[in-house]
């Protein structure tokens, strides 16, 4: 494999689109380091790990090689995002705008090298506008343009009022991109509309548009919606260790395997034995503490990580198994035995159909953690703690 066909490789792991490919390539041909290009409004202080997503993008262009520009929307942060908002979006003050920027540049050094990233203020150079200037500027898109964006074109759709001061947002951040001299710029995939505004701008302002490469949002707790702080669904990167841990750990397997994709720095290739080694028998659970692992030691450290799964562990054998439950042994067939059967052998269900019908209401948990899977086959040579429902408990080795 090419080193370029390598980089192109890692850089669209987990992507959502890249537009366009071919553009890229020719840029990775060239040689050399690419302007990368990332805006972040600062509208919260704390950063979480769906916000995470792009910036491992960010980190694994720097160990590529390329130059990554953070930048933090101050001035755009004072207009207020209207993607994926059905109303007006209510203004940061400046104030708020810069105390939330301050702690974004300490946040985003858990992740990305601080000598390898630029920090940028879009203030630094929209602040130095003109009316005039603005005016010009938007003259370099159109009305019917700006409506055929999915939001906008609803809230138009439906009668309800679209501020004027909203159509500067992409136009604002388009703008980012020419005077950033952007190579790539990276961003959600509701930012499609805005990212292709910037690609749009460079060419009116004579310099080759910049490629384009969108990361999916990244689910929350749930599993279906985003994740976010007012949802509830979230895991902070500020937390300590031990309820970072807990978080991971309540996640569905199904989900796991998304959040090694987005969140892990890890080959794909291991990812893969992981998921095969799961197919075979191994505990999801042992797979969920490595990813646990490996997330708490980016933002705390490696011991701290340890200690929380060791916490982990302690709390729940101590809060929610009785002091008294059965011990028993069961032979496997072919060194592994399905989930179910397990159950219904181990005499915590009454039948299979039992045991599969408590694994789809999410009431049957091994050491702690939710069973998702009813497919679930476990190996030999094992012992865990199995629980249905609220009461039944038992220590289960099989031979």
């Amino acid at each position: 494999m090419s080193a370029v066909a390598e980089q192109l490789e890692l850089i669209k792991r987990g992507a959502d689109e890249l537009l366009r490919e071919e553009e890229l390539v020719e840029r990775l041909k060239e040689g050399r380091s690419l302007r990368i290009k990332a805006g972040f409004d600062p509208t919260a202080p704390d950063l979480h790990l769906g916000h995470t997503v792009l910036i491992n993008k960010l980190r694994q262009f720097q160990d590529l090689g390329h130059e990554v520009m953070f930048l933090i929307g101050d001035f755009t942060g004072m207009i207020g995002d209207p993607t994926g908002k059905n109303v007006t979006r209510k203004p940061l003050t400046r104030d708020e705008v810069i105390e939330n920027a301050r702690t974004y540049e300490q946040q985003i050094y858990k992740i990305l090298d601080p000598e390898k990233t630029l920090v940028m203020f879009n203030s630094s150079w929209m602040g130095e506008m003109s009316a005039a200037d603005l005016i010009q500027l938007s003259a370099k898109h159109t009305v019917a343009r700006m409506l055929e964006r999915d939001d906008f074109n609803k809230r138009y759709s439906s009668g309800q009022p679209i501020a004027i001061h909203e159509f500067l947002y992409p136009l604002v951040q388009g703008y980012d991109s020419v005077a950033m001299k952007a190579d790539v710029e990276l961003g959600g995939t509701d930012q499609k509309f805005n990212l292709l505004v910037g690609r749009q701008l460079q060419e009116v302002y004579g310099q080759k548009p910049q490629c384009v490469l969108t990361m999916p949002i990244l689910e929350g707790l749930d599993g279906v919606q985003k994740m976010s702080k007012s949802l509830n669904n979230y895991i902070g990167i500020h937390e300590s260790a031990d309820e970072m841990f807990g978080k991971i750990m309540s996640i569905s397997d199904e989900l796991m395997w998304r959040y090694f994709e987005l969140l892990s720095f890890r080959p794909w290739a291991e990812v893969e034995a992981l998921q095969q080694q799961v197919k075979e028998g191994f505990n999801p659970r042992d797979v969920k503490f490595q990813l646990a692992e490996e997330i708490i030691s980016r933002f705390h450290d490696q011991t701290a990580a340890r200690q929380a799964q060791e916490n982990f562990i302690a709390r729940f054998q101590k809060g929610a198994m009785p002091d008294e439950m059965v011990e028993l042994e069961l032979a496997t067939e072919g060194g592994k035995l399905a989930i179910a059967n397990l159950l219904k052998e181990g005499g915590l269900c009454a039948s299979t159909s039992e045991a599969m019908r408590m694994i789809k209401q999410g009431a049957v948990k091994i050491d702690g953690v939710r069973v998702d899977d009813r497919g679930l086959e476990v190996q030999a040579d094992t012992e865990h703690v199995y629980q249905v429902g609220k009461r039944r408990f038992a220590r289960i080795t099989l031979k």
